[in-house]
């Protein structure tokens, strides 16, 4: 029985793969929370994957404090690529398959069009530089490694933009939204099947892919769909960025083309909408 490692096990997409799992009763499934997989010390992170052995990876941990890195600069590039180095030096030695989750963050947002795969990285923060590093440190140590790129995850674990807004249309009468940064969401419970139809696929072709849901909208645009499938009373308004600083930027526009992915593993990708209601039912 192949032994399948989930990292950041207690994060969304950890979670997801948790709830799938079952369905997979043909892998021994090892999820391990920060105590048992230690991305931000080295040395006991590689012995605990000596320790583990595990036959497949699906590598969910990462710093994902997008603002807090901005600071913690160091930790952000030791969890995102110095540990990420490690596994993918740890899985191609010891012949065992890897996914990665990447970030659309890699991105500087000037683009018009969907980006693809091969378009050019340039990440604007600090957090979008450290996962970036981390693709290069994985296909290098392990040119057989899978990684995809995702965007806006969302859950009903975990802490996320789609509980966020939950929470706040209930506590006040009126919000304001970011208007100008446009992307597409990712129900995490769709990117963790997508994982999993990827590892059951009959082939196994490397390399970088993208994965959201289907549509392209703004942040304003997705949290009147939360009111509307929430039946919320409260007041959203669009506002630019310019009007909600943050300390890392982030990129305006970010829609992934999922062109790759669709045609390789024949996934068929929901739209955003009809995975954002499953998180009302």
């Amino acid at each position: 029985m192949k032994k399948i490692l989930v990292t950041g096990a207690n994060g969304q997409l950890g979670s997801e793969l948790s709830v799938l799992s079952s369905k997979y009763p043909e892998y021994n499934w090892i999820f391990a929370d920060r105590t048992q997989i230690t991305l931000d010390n080295l040395e006991v992170l590689k012995l605990q994957l000596n320790e583990i052995k595990p036959d497949i990876i699906l590598n969910c941990g990462a710093y994902t404090a997008v603002d807090k890195a901005e600071t913690e600069t160091e930790l952000a590039f030791t969890i995102n690529e110095s540990s990420v180095k490690l596994i993918a030096e740890f899985a191609s030695e010891n012949r065992a398959k890897l996914i990665h989750i990447s970030t659309d963050y890699v991105f500087d947002g000037t683009s018009s069009i969907a980006l693809n795969e091969e378009e050019k990285t340039n990440p604007i923060n600090v957090y979008g530089a450290s996962k970036r590093a981390g693709e290069i440190a994985c296909l290098e140590k392990n040119p057989d490694a899978i990684i995809v790129r995702t965007s806006w995850v969302y859950s009903k674990f975990g802490n996320n933009f789609v509980k966020t807004m939950q929470r706040l249309m209930q506590e006040r009468e009126s919000l304001n939204v970011v208007n100008d940064q446009i992307g597409s969401p990712t129900y995490a419970a769709d990117l963790a099947q997508a994982m999993l139809d990827i590892l059951k696929a009959p082939n196994w072709i490397p390399g970088i892919y993208n994965y959201s849901n289907e549509g392209e909208i703004s942040w304003h645009e997705f949290a009147l769909d939360i009111k509307e499938f929430g039946g919320y009373n409260c007041n959203v308004s669009g506002i630019p960025s310019s009007a909600y600083p943050t300390p890392a930027k982030r990129p305006e526009f970010s829609l992934l083309d999922k062109k790759k992915i669709k045609t390789i593993y024949n996934l068929d990708i929901p739209n955003y909408k009809e995975s954002l209601k499953k998180i009302f039912i």
